[in-house]
């Protein structure tokens, strides 16, 4: 007899934005995941009200009130939502305890993890880190572009309203730009890596953007043509969509041929011919909890959610 898979229990560190965004995900969307607990600093955060009127039973001690609870026991994974500080303090008390960790802070103690791109190398990690909203939207396609090419040069600008950049977004500006730029080469395959971060303060809000521009070598000999780069990003496009839905390709992917890298204000990439590719992005939100132009919250908490749900499937349901 076919039984349901069993829910594991999950809490969550951080009753801002990002954390009650992912809350509402689970609660409505999860297939696995049992949300039981919402943590939190301020007593009178809008993320610990509503996980109280949800359901959901929550502290305002911190990792400490976390950790004081009888349901603490009983959970298994744990995000982190914070800030990349906080995460260093957490994560200590969250391994002495055995508990799976998902970092959606720029911490990144653990391994980078994009779903689509690497996913199954980390899934045994004990602490995954979800890199930034802005390399979740970006290093997938790097990724196309270097499983293609070698990517000598990546450079991501990642524009988000300044209306959905929270507390703890504003604190780790500094480690978005770090973190982002190393997870372009470790996970996106590029040599050499560069993020820079805009909160627009536009009135309309506007839509999250990001825009990404590869340099890329052409080998002597090498058969690769525009329309194969452009049919793997396309295909990475796709993949995103299946778990961020509004994920798009702003305009047309755009090439631009060099004989050499003189002139291009750029590290040293040899003196191979290449081609520059343009992509240009944006990224809708599912308005959960924040309005759609609030896209940089969705890719976060759907990515760590996606993450989440594999984790469970690989190591706590019973096969």
């Amino acid at each position: 007899m076919a039984n349901h898979p069993q829910k594991v229990k999950v809490a969550i560190i951080g009753s801002g934005n990002i954390g009650t965004d992912l809350m509402i995900k689970i609660l409505t969307t999860s297939q696995h995941l049992d949300m039981a607990v919402m943590v939190g600093i301020d007593p009178a955060s809008d993320g610990l009200a509503r996980a109280e009127r949800m359901g959901v039973a929550i502290t305002s001690d911190g990792i400490d009130g976390l950790v004081a609870m009888e349901q603490f026991s009983e959970i298994k994974i744990v995000f982190d939502a914070t800030s990349a500080q906080a995460h260093i303090k957490h994560n200590q008390v969250l391994q002495q305890y055995g508990k799976q960790v998902i970092d959606l802070t720029p911490a990144a103690i653990g391994p980078y993890t994009v779903p689509v791109v690497n996913i199954d190398q980390h899934l045994e990690a004990t602490n995954v880190n979800m890199v930034t909203c802005g390399g979740q939207a970006t290093i997938p396609i790097v990724a196309a572009i270097s499983r293609l090419l070698p990517v000598h040069y990546a450079e991501i600008i990642a524009s988000v309203s300044s209306r959905s950049a929270g507390p703890g977004t504003r604190a780790n500006i500094d480690e978005f730009t770090q973190t982002t730029a190393k997870a372009i080469q470790t996970v996106g395959g590029a040599t050499e890596g560069k993020a820079i971060i805009v909160l627009n303060p536009a009135e309309p809000p506007m839509i999250m953007r990001d825009t990404v521009f590869a340099f890329a070598a052409l080998p002597e000999k090498h058969q690769t043509s525009i329309e194969e780069i452009a049919a793997s990003i396309a295909e990475m496009v796709s993949a995103v969509q299946a778990y961020v839905p509004g994920y798009r390709l702003k305009q047309q992917v755009q090439f631009e041929r060099y004989d050499s890298p003189a002139g291009l204000h750029m590290p040293d990439i040899g003196r191979m011919p290449g081609i520059k590719v343009s992509v240009f992005l944006e990224v809708e939100g599912a308005a959960h909890y924040l309005p759609a132009y609030a896209g940089n919250l969705d890719i976060m908490t759907s990515a760590a959610l996606g993450t989440a749900e594999q984790i469970v499937q690989r190591k706590f349901i019973s096969q």
